[in-house]
C-alpha cells in the first residue's frame, strides 16, 4: 500500500529524556566494569606462575587485555556498521557472555584462568562504542559524554573496592569476579531499558553535528586517508596513554606497595573522586563551545593540559616536592583529562567539522585498537625485560615518555586542523 503521508521531522528530545539517557549510559558502563575489573583487586601471589617470565596475575591481565584489544579491532567494523535497533540486546548478550567466562574462572582449575579472562575481555571491548552511539551527534553530546566519562573513572575504583571487600569477608578470589558481576547486573538491566528508549538526534542536532549513519569499508578508508596526519599523531599519543592508564589501573595495588603505603580497599575509590570532579568540570566547559573548530582546538588543549599534568606531577614527585597521594591524584587528573576527550568528544567533533555522514564510533574503535595493543605491549615490555624494573620506577618512566609524546602530538595535530579548516569558519 502506498503511503502518501509526509515524513515528519524528528521531534526535539526533552531535557529530561536526554538527562535520563546520560544517566542510563553512565549506569550501563559503570555496571559493565563490574564484570571486567574486580579481578584486578587481587594479587594472586599464592598462585604459581604458568610461564617463567610472567607471574599469575600478569598472565591474567595480559590475557584479558588481548581479548579486549581484539574486541576493539572487531569493533571497528561491528560498531560502525551495526543497526541502531538491536544495540541494547547486543550489549546485554555481550555482558552475559563475559559473565559466563567469569563463571568458568571460578569453576575451572587455575591453569585455565588466562583462557577465561581472554574470553571475558573479548565481548566487553565493544560496549563503549555501542553505548556512545546513543549519545553522539547531538548539540549536547559533550554533556552526555561527560556523564559517560565519569563512569569509567569512578567504576574501576568502585568495582575493585567491591571485589576487595568480598575477598576480605572470606570469598574465594576465583569466585569473587563472578559474584561481583552479579551484584552489578540489576543496575545494568534497568539502565539498558532506559537507554534503549533514547530518542534519536533531531533536525537541529543534525544541522550542527552532521548526520550519523553506518559507515562501510570504503567510507571508513576515505575518511582515514583525508585525515591521515592528525589521526596518526593522535593515535600514537593515545596508544601510549591507554597503556599507561591500564597499567595504573591494573597494578594499582602493586604501585601502592612500592610507595610503602599498602593498598587498603577504599584507596582505589577515594583517589578517583577528585579526578572525576576535575575531568567533569573540563568536559562541561568544552560543552559550552559551539563552533566545531574552536571546540576541536579546545579539546586539543585539554589533551595538552593532561600531558603537562602527567609530566609535571611526576617530576615534582621524583624531586620529593609532593607526596604519594597527591601524585596519584594528579596522575589520574592528567591521564583522564587527556583520555576522556579521546573516548568521546574528540572524534564526535572531528565528524561534525567535516559534515560528512558517518559515526564517531568508527574513529573511537580505530584508536582503541591501537590503544589496547599498546596496553599489551607496555605490560610485556615490563614483564619480559631481562632486568625487570620495580612497578613504581617503570610507571614513572612510562609516564614521562607518554607526556612528551602527547605534548608533541596534540600541538602538531591542533595546528593541522587550524590550518585546514580556519578559512572555512
Amino acid at each position: 500500500m502506498r503511503n502518501d503521508c509526509p515524513t515528519l521531522p524528528t521531534p526535539a528530545p526533552s531535557r529530561f529524556s536526554l538527562f535520563a539517557a546520560g544517566m542510563a549510559a553512565f549506569c550501563v558502563y559503570f555496571a559493565m566494569y563490574g564484570f571486567r575489573k574486580p579481578v584486578m583487586a587481587v594479587g594472586f601471589a599464592d598462585q604459581a606462575a604458568l610461564w617463567p617470565a610472567l607471574d599469575y596475575k600478569a598472565t591474567l591481565i595480559l590475557a584479558q587485555a588481548i581479548g579486549y584489544a581484539l574486541s576493539k579491532m572487531l569493533g571497528v567494523k561491528v560498531v560502525a556498521e551495526h543497526a541502531t535497533g538491536a544495540r541494547a540486546r547486543l550489549i546485554l548478550a555481550l555482558v552475559a557472555t563475559a559473565w559466563v567466562a567469569l563463571l568458568g574462572f571460578a569453576i575451572l582449575p587455575p591453569r585455565f584462568g588466562p583462557v577465561c579472562l581472554f574470553l571475558n575481555g573479548l565481548p566487553l571491548g565493544m560496549i563503549w562504542g555501542l553505548v556512545f552511539s546513543y549519545l553522539e551527534g547531538r548539540r549536547v553530546s559533550e554533556m552526555l559524554a561527560a556523564m559517560l566519562t565519569a563512569s569509567f573513572i569512578l567504576s574501576s575504583g568502585a568495582t575493585k573496592t567491591a571485589g576487595a571487600l568480598l575477598v576480605q569477608h572470606g570469598l574465594s578470589p576465583f569466585w569473587m569476579p563472578a559474584v561481583t558481576g552479579l551484584l552489578f547486573a540489576p543496575i545494568l538491566i534497568v539502565a539498558l531499558i532506559v537507554l534503549a528508549r533514547t530518542p534519536p538526534p533531531d533536525a537541529a542536532d543534525r544541522a550542527a553535528r552532521g548526520t550519523r549513519v553506518a559507515m562501510d569499508g570504503a567510507a571508513r578508508l576515505a575518511y582515514v586517508r583525508a585525515h591521515a596526519l592528525p589521526l596518526t599523531l593522535l593515535i600514537l599519543g593515545y596508544t601510549l596513554l591507554t597503556g599507561l592508564r591500564d597499567f595504573r589501573d591494573n597494578f594499582a595495588a602493586e604501585i601502592w606497595g612500592d610507595l610503602g603505603n599498602g593498598a587498603p580497599a577504599a584507596i582505589f575509590s577515594i583517589t578517583e573522586v577528585p579526578v572525576t570532579v576535575v575531568v567533569l568540570i573540563g568536559m562541561a566547559l568544552l560543552a559550552k563551545i559551539r563552533g566545531n573548530l574552536r571546540a576541536l582546538l579546545a579539546i586539543h588543549g585539554a589533551i595538552l593540559f593532561g600531558a603537562v599534568a602527567l609530566g609535571g606531577a611526576t617530576l615534582l614527585f621524583r624531586l620529593g616536592w609532593i607526596g604519594p597521594v597527591a601524585w596519584t591524584v594528579w596522575i589520574g587528573i592528567g591521564i583522564y583529562s587527556a583520555y576522556a576527550p579521546f573516548s568521546a568528544v574528540l572524534f564526535d567533533r572531528m565528524m561534525a567539522l567535516g559534515q560528512s555522514p558517518g559515526n564517531a564510533g568508527f574513529l573511537i574503535y580505530l584508536a582503541d585498537s591501537f590503544g589496547y595493543a599498546g596496553s599489551v605491549a607496555l605490560l610485556l615490555l615490563r614483564e619480559l625485560a631481562d632486568d625487570r624494573a620495580p612497578w613504581l620506577g617503570f610507571f614513572t618512566g612510562a609516564t614521562l615518555a607518554t607526556a612528551l609524546v602527547l605534548i608533541c602530538g596534540a600541538c602538531l595535530s591542533g595546528l593541522w586542523f587550524w590550518r585546514r579548516f580556519s578559512a572555512d569558519t
